[in-house]
C-alpha cells in the first residue's frame, strides 16, 4: 500500500463528479407502521451490475438516505463513493476511488497498492516477516511490504468478490457481505467464514459490523480501508482538516513499520490529536516516527480502559465545507494513515490524480503485528469463539 516516495504537499483542483447509477433494481425497505412527528422517505437500496471478475459479475449497491448515497461493491466489499452534503446542502462525493471496476483490479499489481474503501483481512495492518505461532505451531503468510506481511498478503480479502444480500429494516437498510476463506488460504490456518455488513439509517450514520468464526485456532483482524477527504473527493487534500483522536497513547514502530511493543505517550509529539488539530501542522516535523511512514502512518491506542462496547475514536471536521465525520467503535486501536503515499498514479472517480495528501485512512482495527505481540489485545480467533467488531460512522455537518 505505501512504497517509498518523498513527501509533498500537494493540491487536487477540481469538482467531484459521479455518474448517476443507470437501469437500477430497487428494493424498498417496510414503511413503519407506528406515528411520525415529520414524515420522511425510508432509506432505499439499489444495484447495477459493475463488470466481471474472472467471468464472475460484480454489482455496485447504492444505499441512500435525503442527501447521503453510499455506493459499495461486492468485489472487496469496496466503498466506491459517498455523496454527503457540505452546510449549504451541496453533495459531493467525499471519498476516494476508481470510476471503474478495472481501476481496482490494475492497482492489485502496484507494490503501493492504496486498498480504496476496501475490506481488508484476513489480517488488516502488518505481520512482521510474515510469520507468527498459534500452539507453537508456525505459520508463514506471503511478504508484500517491506518484507513483512500487509493487510492479508499478496491476495487478501480486498480481491474476493464476496456473496451480497440486501437488508432491509424499517428505518435502515444495509448490505450483508459474506466469504469464505478456506483453509490455508494465504498461509493462514482454519476456515473462516467471514461477513461485514453496512447498514445505512435515517440518521445519516452508516454502521460496519464484521464477524467472523473458524474451525481450526487462526488470527483475524478486519477492518475498511476507506480513503475520507470532506472537502469533497476532488478538493483541496486533508492537511487544512482538524483531526481529534480519543488516544493518550499510540504504538512506536521501527524503520519497517512493526511495533516495537512500547505504548508511548502522545502529549508533546506531533501524535497529539486528544484536541482538534489540522493535519498539516505538524507533519512535516523532524520526528522518527513521521519519518518512518513519511507522514502519520501509524496505530493510536484507543481510550477505553476494559470496555468492549462503542466508544469515541476519531472525530474529522472540514472548516471549509463544515463536513464531518465521527467514528465510534468496538475496536481497541485506529491506523491513521495521511494519504502518504500516494504519488499521482491513480486517477479518481471525479478524473483527478490523487497525490500525497488526497485522502485520509481512519482503519479502526486490532493492534499491528499483535500474533507477535502477547502484551497486545489478542487477534487469535479459536473454533466455538465468534469474532464480532462494529464501527459507526456519522456524518454531518457544522
Amino acid at each position: 500500500m505505501r512504497g517509498n516516495s518523498f513527501l509533498r504537499i500537494c493540491a487536487l483542483i477540481g469538482v467531484a463528479s459521479v455518474a448517476a447509477c443507470g437501469n437500477t433494481a430497487t428494493t424498498q425497505p417496510a414503511q413503519s407502521s407506528g406515528p411520525t412527528s415529520a414524515p420522511q422517505a425510508a432509506p432505499t437500496i439499489t444495484s447495477e451490475p459493475f463488470g466481471q471478475v474472472n467471468g464472475t459479475p460484480v454489482s455496485r449497491y447504492t444505499l441512500a438516505n435525503g442527501g447521503l448515497r453510499v455506493r459499495i461493491l461486492d468485489y472487496g466489499g469496496i466503498i466506491q463513493s459517498l455523496e454527503a452534503p457540505d452546510r449549504r446542502g451541496h453533495a459531493d462525493n467525499v471519498v476516494l476511488g476508481f470510476p471503474t471496476l478495472d481501476g481496482y483490479l490494475a492497482s492489485n499489481g502496484f507494490a503501493s497498492k492504496p486498498y480504496f474503501g476496501a475490506i481488508v483481512g484476513r489480517y488488516a495492518n502488518r505481520i512482521a516477516k510474515g510469520a507468527f505461532t498459534i500452539d507453537g505451531a508456525a505459520f508463514h503468510v506471503p511478504v508484500n511490504n517491506n518484507g513483512n506481511s500487509l493487510h492479508g498478503g499478496t491476495s487478501g480479502f480486498d480481491q474476493k468478490v464476496w456473496q451480497a444480500t440486501p437488508q432491509n429494516g424499517a428505518d435502515t437498510v444495509g448490505l450483508r457481505l459474506r466469504y469464505l476463506s478456506p483453509a490455508g488460504e494465504m498461509g493462514y490456518p482454519g476456515t473462516l467464514t467471514a461477513t461485514v455488513t453496512y447498514t445505512l439509517d435515517r440518521d445519516d450514520r452508516l454502521t460496519i459490523d464484521y464477524g467472523a468464526t473458524t474451525d481450526a485456532p487462526t488470527v483475524v483482524n478486519l477492518t475498511n480501508h476507506t480513503y475520507w477527504n470532506l472537502s469533497g473527493e476532488s478538493g483541496l487534500g486533508i492537511y487544512d482538516e482538524k483531526l481529534t483522536l480519543n488516544a493518550d497513547r499510540y504504538t512506536p514502530t521501527d524503520a519497517t513499520q512493526i511495533p516495537t511493543g512500547q505504548l508511548a505517550e502522545v502529549k508533546g509529539t506531533p501524535m497529539d490529536f486528544t484536541t482538534p488539530t489540522a493535519i498539516g501542522a505538524r507533519i512535516t516535523d523532524a520526528d522518527p516516527q513521521l519519518m518512518n511512514g513519511q507522514g502519520y502512518d501509524l496505530n493510536w491506542v484507543l481510550n477505553r480502559g476494559d470496555d468492549t462496547s462503542l466508544v469515541p475514536a476519531a472525530t474529522v471536521e472540514d472548516p471549509a465545507s463544515g463536513r464531518t465525520l465521527t467514528m465510534r467503535t468496538t475496536q481497541p486501536g485506529i491506523q491513521f494513515y495521511s494519504g502518504n503515499f500516494l504519488t499521482g498514479a491513480y486517477t479518481g472517480t471525479s478524473g483527478h490524480a490523487y497525490r500525497q495528501g488526497a485522502g485520509l485512512a481512519l482503519e479502526t482495527q486490532h493492534f499491528p503485528d499483535s500474533p507477535n505481540h502477547p502484551e497486545f489485545p489478542t487477534t487469535t480467533l479459536n473454533p466455538g469463539q465468534t469474532y464480532h467488531q462494529t464501527t459507526v460512522i456519522q456524518l454531518g455537518t457544522e
